[in-house]
């Protein structure tokens, strides 16, 4: 009889849990933009027709932007669609 006690002892020894992606059209349903980040700090910024913040964690990182909010952050210097 197993328990769950050996499966958290194995997560816990580093051993690979199985992943599971979820499908960007769950998450942007109206399609996605990237955008990556120039400037020299962290920026966040809340999409004005999603309502939803965006980080970008410094120079070079990466998002994936809602398509409906893609618009104003093309008015961002700082930022550049990929």
């Amino acid at each position: 009889m197993s328990c769950c006690g050996k499966a958290r002892a194995q997560a816990r020894a580093g051993a690979p849990a199985s992943s599971v992606t979820t499908p960007l059209v769950n998450e942007f349903p109206f399609g996605a933009v990237i955008f990556e980040y120039t400037g020299a700090t962290s920026l966040a910024i809340i999409g004005p027709p999603t309502r939803k913040t965006y980080l970008f964690g410094g120079q070079g990182s990466r998002v994936m932007v809602d398509q409906r909010d893609s618009g104003s952050f093309a008015m961002v210097r700082a930022l550049r669609r990929i």
